[in-house]
């Protein structure tokens, strides 16, 4: 039986930047990830901060959504078998410098902020994150 799942995904702000966007999507691609829906948006520092709400309380809140709200992104809806954690492993460790070889970050990454992609970390979380920038 298979367990095909969704994910959200998000090429941030630096690797929008450097148009790395082509080269990441070639990446989920490869990968086997089936890009469903995929949007270049400019979020507000206010949809930002709305979409990372659960990290309100931390010390790196304001500055993730000063960042996140900097340039446009690329949000994009990821299918593929157990999506969640293939998207995860793809993308690597949150610092580039821990990520493994042949992972986004490591490739893209500049530092633990600027780390090129954005991934839902659960199944539920994916769904909350998908209908904030995909409105059925």
């Amino acid at each position: 039986m298979s367990n095909i799942e969704q994910t959200l995904s998000i090429i941030k702000p630096d690797a929008m930047e450097r148009n790395l966007d082509g080269e990441i999507k070639l990446m989920f691609e490869k990968d086997g990830f089936k890009i469903v829906k995929g949007k270049k948006i400019k979020l507000a520092k206010s949809e930002a901060e709305e979409f990372y709400k659960v990290h309100e309380t931390k010390p790196f809140y304001n500055d993730l959504c000063e960042y996140l709200s900097s340039s446009p992104i690329m949000v994009m809806i990821l299918e593929k078998e157990n999506a969640v954690l293939a998207n995860r492993k793809l993308m690597g460790a949150t610092n580039p410098k821990d990520a493994e070889e042949g992972t986004i970050r490591e490739k893209f990454g500049i530092s633990i902020d600027k780390n090129s992609v954005h991934g839902s970390d659960s199944v539920d979380n994916a769904k909350i994150e998908i209908s904030f920038f995909f409105k059925n």
